[in-house]
């Protein structure tokens, strides 16, 4: 991962309504786990178009994913690209020593 890919998934990551999505996001893409955009919106206590916003952040950074299923689109994360970000996060304090 480049150094410029790094600094953008982060910045995707550096906010407190992104964290707020992440944390609620599951990883999978069961229907029983994800949310639509009004369901977040209403757990996280913020309008729709904040949380669309948000969420097209956190997409162009390919930290979560997307699925339309009947009327709605219902996200989940990327854990394989967070799992590569958190990575490269240790990579950088365990080489700062």
């Amino acid at each position: 991962m480049s150094d410029e890919q790094l600094a953008q998934q982060l910045k995707a990551i550096a906010d407190p309504v992104r964290l707020a999505i992440l944390r609620l996001l599951p990883d999978t893409d069961d229907c029983e786990a994800v949310y639509n955009v009004s369901e977040l919106a209403e757990e996280i206590g913020v309008a729709q178009p904040t949380v669309s916003h948000h969420l097209a952040k956190l997409k162009a950074a390919g930290l979560v994913k997307c699925r339309k299923m009947c009327r709605d689109v219902y996200y989940w994360i990327e854990r394989d690209e967070v799992d590569t970000v958190l990575d490269a996060v240790g990579n950088l304090v365990e080489n700062d020593d």
